[in-house]
């Protein structure tokens, strides 16, 4: 499964949201598996939207055909825009799929790991992180994710922010120490976004 990841600094806020909804026209795409995104909690105006395809032939073939059409609603109402694609590798907990309607919340790390290092972050991901999470209340699915030049996608959707925020306190500094993350991790970028239920497609 193909991961499509955008982020966007959005400047007519109402624009923005009309034209966002202009892509349920993705319904019927071949190969369309979901898209849902939000605000960001942490970065006022910031929009983050996650798509998911069956493959890469089938977003490439979107991208040839239908993608103008649908994003010219959009035009002009955001700066700033970094797209990325990664490719799925494993579930964190059991069973992702990319549906969107029983979750408030996505948090995203983006992660640049040392190439020397890209095999034990693997490991440590699948072995350390994985079960924290999965044991977590409110976590309900998430998704590890690849990119080229040893960048790495985490993304886990709660069913609410204080669910998460128990997460966070808990737990984070005691897994990092034990999975070795600072040793593994050039650089790492994280958000926290609120979903906005009329972007779901």
């Amino acid at each position: 499964m193909l991961v499509k990841w955008i982020r966007c600094t959005v400047v007519d806020r109402r624009g923005f949201e009309r034209g966002q909804r202009k892509w349920a026209g993705l319904l019927g795409e071949p190969g369309f598996r979901g898209q849902g995104g939000g605000w960001s909690r942490q970065r006022q105006g910031v929009a983050h939207i996650f798509g998911f395809w069956e493959s890469r032939v089938f977003y490439d073939s979107f991208m040839a055909r239908s993608h103008d059409r649908l994003a010219a609603a959009q035009s002009g109402t955001f700066t700033d825009a970094q797209t990325k694609l990664f490719e799925y590798r494993f579930d964190v907990k059991t069973g992702f799929e990319p549906r969107f309607t029983d979750t408030d919340l996505i948090r995203l790390a983006l992660c640049r790991v040392r190439a020397e290092r890209v095999e034990h972050f693997t490991l440590m991901q699948e072995r350390v992180w994985n079960p924290a999470m999965a044991g977590s209340p409110g976590m309900i699915r998430g998704m590890f994710a690849e990119a080229s030049e040893q960048e790495f996608l985490v993304l886990s959707m709660w069913r609410s922010a204080a669910e998460h925020g128990k997460y966070r306190t808990e737990r984070v500094e005691r897994l990092a120490l034990r999975a070795q993350t600072e040793a593994d991790i050039a650089a790492v970028s994280g958000d926290i976004v609120e979903l906005e239920p009329s972007w779901t497609v």
